[in-house]
């Protein structure tokens, strides 16, 4: 085991440690970066510094939100989680008794163990800073040299000190000094019942904020900034928490063994192999699918949604959502919505559901249309739906916009005033603010003058079986609104109401004349039920000699004949199989 004992291992251990991560977050997971950071609205105020601040733990609270908002750039929310995650390593290093090989291969269970953890995105960065204030106070103690009477004193001060920073680690670092006294002090009773102490009074501490705090015992026992459903504490996160407490005391058990050398190599392989091959239980693809399909849609990255949806076929209500509004918005929906799959309409527009991390997508495309009150709707409900009560930098500058086109200034100029302490959005909100009252600029604006010419001038509540007919609407105000009528025409063929489609279509070239592949299939199928031909030139030859080899296959060899797989992305092959 020499290799594991070479001065320069370690140092490299650490960098390399650190590059993975870098990338993993970087490369895999930018898209996940993106999801914090709109979950919350970092301020330069004095009223949101003292707000955090007046709350336990309020200090790594602060300290991990103003890191969350770098993740606006994802090259710096990879470098941000890296090099908190080394640091994690790094003080697990220190606080080791002899430093030897064994302990050094222990000093990364901790941070593999929180890079598991943070595969929950409800994780929250502030739980990883109270981690690492928390190992910084373990430092301080390790390095007190007092006397018994003294150490009693600035040990319940530290923890003190550490509740105020850090929150409910500071139980951790309290079974820490626990250990640590029972193994250190002369007499093993009288440093068992220090470290009791120190344990009683950390809960206490706990007990007597809740009568102090407008709190529940139970969320400050789980942390008010650890996890953002905010009464609850995964049991990973449990665990991170007590491993980092007795680790320097088990590590230093294992390395007096005999055989420590031989523990130090297996430990070694075992974390690199575990640590790795378990990553992808920990990061659920379906949520991640979600989120990534979701940061494409914010960042309105509409031919990357269609090339990551041809890679791996949606097949989730916000997945096929967002791959219809990326073919709706560059015109492509009427030609391949049949190419990906299609769950109904919960697919086009999926019905409201009081869901914090799901309505952005649907949101996006009813703003799209131009249903900008209803997309207004979704985002406020969003925001108020967050679990730990966070406002959202995106929610926020939405509803900046669509006040701005609805014409309400004084509540659009409340949002962007708002976004002008912020670091990443005060130049946007100083642009869009010299816009407030100037009708001219508005409607010359390539996005707020466009839907300001669809919106629908009269607001109204409607029922989701009623969506078609706000789709109706909307291309009534504005025939030349494409993603209209393409999801109007769609609508009745994911229902699987051909005859309906019929009347839509009509409906469509009485007022602004559109065909597409769709239509043409869809016309080729209403009216083949109806033992009718359809209008003159309004199926193409090609279409109709197609379907009339779809027909005879189906008639012949019925609808599970495996030849009518190369019908495949057809609005029969769609029909057919129910």
């Amino acid at each position: 085991m020499k290799l594991l004992s070479s001065k320069y291992l370690w140092p490299a251990a650490s960098l390399a440690f650190g590059v993975a991560i870098f990338l993993f977050w970087w490369l895999r997971y930018p898209y996940a970066l993106a999801y914090q950071e709109q979950f919350q609205l970092f301020l330069f105020t004095d009223d949101y510094l003292w707000s955090r601040l007046a709350e336990p733990g309020g200090v790594a609270r602060y300290v991990a939100e103003f890191l969350v908002q770098f993740y606006n750039n994802v090259l710096f929310g990879a470098l941000i989680l890296s090099l908190l995650l080394v640091a994690v390593q790094l003080l697990a290093s220190r606080l080791s008794a002899t430093r030897s090989p064994l302990e050094r291969v222990l000093s990364f269970l901790p941070a593999v163990l929180t890079l598991h953890l943070l595969g929950d995105t409800n994780v929250l960065l502030t739980f990883v800073v109270s981690l690492l204030l928390v190992q910084l106070a373990m430092w301080l103690w390790q390095h007190f040299a007092l006397k018994p009477a003294f150490r009693l004193i600035a040990g319940l001060l530290l923890l003190l000190v550490v509740y105020a920073v850090a929150g409910p680690l500071v139980l951790a670092l309290a079974l820490y000094m626990l250990l640590s006294e029972m193994q250190t002090s002369a007499s093993r009773l009288a440093g068992a019942g220090r470290g009791a102490a120190f344990l009683l009074f950390a809960v206490a501490l706990i007990l007597v904020s809740s009568y102090l705090l407008p709190y529940p015992v139970d969320r400050l026992f789980c942390g008010l900034g650890y996890y953002r459903f905010v009464e609850v504490m995964p049991a990973l996160m449990a665990a991170v928490a007590v491993v980092t407490a007795i680790l320097p005391t088990v590590g230093g058990w294992l390395a007096r063994q005999s055989r420590a050398g031989v523990i130090a190599g297996v430990l070694a392989v075992l974390l690199a192999v575990g640590g790795v091959g378990l990553l992808p239980r920990s990061y659920d693809a379906r949520v991640y699918e979600v989120i990534a399909y979701d940061y494409l849609v914010r960042a309105q990255r509409w031919d990357a949604i269609i090339a990551k949806a041809r890679r791996h076929q949606p097949d989730l209500p916000l997945t096929v959502c967002a791959t219809n509004l990326a073919l709706g918005m560059t015109g492509q929906l009427g030609d391949h919505a049949f190419e990906f799959y299609q769950n109904g309409t919960e697919g086009l527009l999926p019905a409201f559901s009081r869901n914090f991390a799901t309505q952005f997508v649907t949101g996006e495309a009813f703003f799209q249309l131009g249903m900008v009150n209803t997309a207004q709707r979704f985002a406020f409900e969003s925001m108020e739906a967050i679990p730990n009560y966070n406002k959202s930098c995106r929610v926020v500058k939405r509803l900046a916009e669509t006040n701005l086109i609805n014409g309400h200034y004084e509540v659009a100029r409340k949002y962007l005033q708002m976004l002008s302490h912020t670091m990443f959005y005060s130049r946007w909100a100083a642009r869009t603010m010299q816009l407030l009252g100037n009708e001219q600029a508005i409607n010359a604006h390539p996005l707020y003058g466009r839907l300001r010419q669809q919106q629908l001038t009269d607001d109204f509540l409607f029922s989701d079986r009623e969506t078609d007919k706000m789709l109706g609407q909307l291309f009534i105000r504005n025939p030349k609104n494409a993603l209209a009528v393409q999801y109007l025409l769609l609508w009745p063929l994911l229902e699987r109401q051909p005859d309906k489609f019929v009347q839509y279509y009509g409906f469509v070239q009485e007022r602004q004349p559109y065909t597409s592949r769709m239509c043409e299939e869809a016309l080729a199928f209403a009216f083949a039920r109806r033992g009718q031909q359809p209008p003159q030139g309004a199926v193409s030859p090609m279409t109709a000699r197609n379907f009339s080899d779809f027909i005879r296959v189906y008639q012949q060899q019925g609808k599970d004949a495996p030849q009518l797989g190369q019908w495949r992305g057809t609005v029969w092959y769609y029909f057919t199989k129910e």
